[in-house]
């Protein structure tokens, strides 16, 4: 794809949890197209990233606090003019069972603690960088909110059913919030990535409680992730083609596309 063919240059993105992962292939995609790219992350440092013709503003941000990520759309609009899409990137996976009959209350089964973490990232989050960046669009009558689902939220995954349930809610606010702001010039779509590359969000915390929840040891739970076998395609997806779709999304190429959630997946599905 060329740049004119997007025309996204000189347009500002505002792209949550940024700063790693998905995050950080989506921001770099928009820089490479010559997008503003504002970084709203928890890390403290601005991430490294590539050459690229688009400009970066880092902003440490806690998507929980409407104080911070107000402050931060502020300064978005100070520094580039306005703000014209939204990647609402940002979340959190902490696996855990619903009951766990060899540890009742153990290390591995679901409490308040973690439901509490997980939905506020997952979903208050979502909402309070949607209604901040959502007011600028609204404004302006124009722009993109694009919220990071997943393909769990439409399936369902062992061991990570509250990560699952906030993906689902996702899938849910993005059409709703369509059906409010299309009528106001500003197109909303989701994106569901399935079993993607590794990053260094996949932890051996992470992985220890993931095996755990599903009565497998670590290797085995890497092994099913190299061997794919319910993903048509045969391969993990690549954190870029998760970018190239959310890239796509913020562009008036797609101008049409609104209410809906694109599995980035392979063809990943339960049957």
């Amino acid at each position: 794809m060329s740049e004119s063919w997007l025309n996204l240059e000189g347009k500002t993105v505002v792209v949550t949890g940024g700063a790693s992962g998905i995050g950080k292939a989506v921001s770099q995609g928009f820089l490479n197209v010559g997008a503003n790219v504002v970084i709203a992350d928890m890390a403290p440092q601005a991430p490294e990233m590539e050459d690229a013709p688009g400009k970066m503003l880092y902003f440490q941000t806690n998507v929980c606090d409407a104080e911070n990520v107000e402050a931060m759309v502020a300064k978005a609009c100070e520094t580039f003019g306005t703000v014209d899409a939204l990647v609402n990137n940002a979340g959190i996976n902490i696996p855990r069972l619903l009951v766990d009959p060899k540890d009742p209350k153990g290390q591995y089964e679901l409490d308040e603690a973690v439901w509490d973490k997980v939905c506020a990232v997952n979903l208050k989050g979502v909402f309070l960088c949607a209604q901040a960046v959502g007011r600028v669009l609204v404004n302006q009558g124009s722009g993109v909110i694009i919220n990071m689902a997943s393909e769990s939220g439409l399936e369902g995954s062992e061991g990570q059913s509250v990560y699952a349930a906030t993906k689902a809610a996702v899938v849910s606010l993005t059409r709703s919030w369509a059906k409010e702001l299309g009528k106001q010039g500003v197109r909303v779509v989701g994106v569901a990535p399935g079993i993607m590359e590794a990053t260094g969000l996949r932890t051996i915390a992470y992985e220890s409680a993931l095996a755990y929840t599903r009565g497998i040891t670590v290797d085995d739970l890497r092994a099913g992730y190299a061997k794919t076998s319910t993903t048509p395609l045969g391969r993990s997806g690549k954190l870029s083609e998760v970018a190239d779709m959310c890239v796509y999304l913020a562009s008036e190429r797609s101008s049409y596309v609104h209410g809906v959630t694109i599995n980035v997946a392979g063809g990943k599905t339960r049957g």
